[in-house]
């Protein structure tokens, strides 16, 4: 597996990470914690060494599962976490926000244990609290960096004025944004630009456009009750239907490359910009394995030419998230 240095912090992770929530989180099909444990072993037995995780998810088993399976090998990889959320204790579920200092302590604390380490490779914001200001925020995982319980700071659907505003007081290591073929706002937000000036690393989460990318998934498909796609704009089978023309581009350039949707869609965005590195998630050893062969995919000048030329004939339908979601993004 290649390797990739995000932005200019030195830190360095496989060209292609994975992201755990849905191994038990989201997409109404989790596998049992065994199971998980093996899928992040086999990727770490490929190559990977870059794991995403947060306290959220679960609320908080995906942080253990991802403990218990890379203990064996903790000075080999790169573990990232997030704060950020008030979790209510009662039910597990999401109940607002909070970044207030004195909480971040006590997350970041909590993930350590969960996590079984010693420090916190990188820990994200994982949204951006209103009522807290970012220079705050920074200051408080400044300090945890100081005690030595993380190592790198990052934030997570942040707006490029707040990515700098925090910057100022902690260097941010990586933003964690959604960034795909069907998701671009980073090209004309300022996100891009902004990494691109202060030396930070783009962490592409989604990449895959949450399935839809791999050319799987059409307006027959029938989300579960408890897959959280079902409430998403994107995922009504007249979206889908519109949208498929744009898996139908990633089809045609797999055709001649030899290669699947899904690689195609990956590879695009590795060859962006160096310092981006994409997670998808999955809960297939097959679907792992196709994931990971992005990285031997070579797209060429002439074909990335066409990729940007085609797809911006294709209007995307349906916004990424309900209103009241996307309300909590780009701050």
């Amino acid at each position: 597996m290649q390797k990739r240095v995000l932005g200019k912090s030195g830190l360095e992770v496989s060209a292609i990470g994975f992201g755990c929530m849905g191994l038990n989180f989201s997409y109404g099909h989790a596998l049992g914690q065994e199971d998980a444990i093996t899928l992040i072993r086999d990727a770490a037995a490929r190559g990977v060494t870059f794991f995403d995780t947060a306290e959220i998810y679960g609320p908080f088993t995906n942080e253990e599962i991802v403990g218990a399976a890379l203990a064996p090998i903790r000075d080999q990889v790169v573990i990232a976490t997030k704060f950020g959320f008030k979790i209510d204790p009662a039910t597990g579920k999401q109940a607002g926000m909070n970044s207030r200092p004195e909480h971040i302590r006590v997350v970041a604390e909590a993930s350590l244990k969960r996590l079984k380490v010693e420090v916190i490779d990188l820990f994200y914001q994982h949204r951006v609290d209103p009522e807290v200001p970012i220079e705050e925020v920074a200051g408080a995982v400044k300090n945890l960096i100081a005690q030595g319980k993380v190592k790198h700071f990052g934030l997570s659907e942040a707006g490029a004025q707040t990515v700098r505003r925090a910057h100022a007081v902690q260097p941010v290591t990586a933003l964690q944004n959604e960034y795909s073929l069907w998701t671009r706002g980073p090209e004309t937000n300022g996100i891009l630009q902004a990494c691109e000036e202060l030396g930070i690393g783009l962490v592409a989460y989604s990449p895959l456009g949450k399935g839809f990318l791999t050319g799987t998934m059409g307006t027959d498909t029938r989300l579960g009750p408890n897959d959280f796609r079902a409430i998403l704009p994107r995922f009504t089978p007249e979206a889908m239907a519109a949208n498929q023309a744009l898996v139908d581009l990633l089809k045609r350039i797999a055709e001649r490359k030899k290669a699947t949707p899904a690689r195609i869609a990956l590879a695009w965005l590795l060859a962006q910009k160096p310092w981006i590195v994409p997670i998808p998630g999955t809960t297939k050893l097959h679907r792992l394995e196709e994931n990971l062969g992005a990285a031997d995919v070579v797209l060429t000048a002439d074909d990335l030419a066409e990729i940007q030329h085609a797809a911006a004939e294709i209007p995307i339908a349906g916004e990424r998230y309900p209103e009241r979601l996307m309300a909590t993004i780009g701050r």
